[in-house]
């Protein structure tokens, strides 16, 4: 897999991330009326959302070695 792909394929996991942690906060915290499980659904929904800052990083990494290397922004 060369730099291009790699930096696409984080950025849509990193996109993901975010768009399932707004989705586990909506699912799991409204559900319920005990607070305890509603907390719980919301630290989630947060804990997921942890990974997309990381997921962005490397991509950025990814995408300036693709630029370095001369890789086009189209795939071949």
């Amino acid at each position: 897999m060369n730099n291009r792909t790699a930096a696409n394929v984080l950025t849509i996991a990193g996109a993901t991330s975010i768009i399932g942690s707004i989705i586990i906060w909506a699912t799991h915290s409204g559900q319920t009326r005990d607070e305890a499980a509603k907390a719980h659904g919301e630290r989630y929904g947060i804990f997921v959302g942890f990974c997309a800052p990381s997921f962005f990083i490397i991509a950025n990494r990814d995408n300036t070695a693709a630029l370095e290397e001369g890789q086009s922004h189209q795939p071949p």
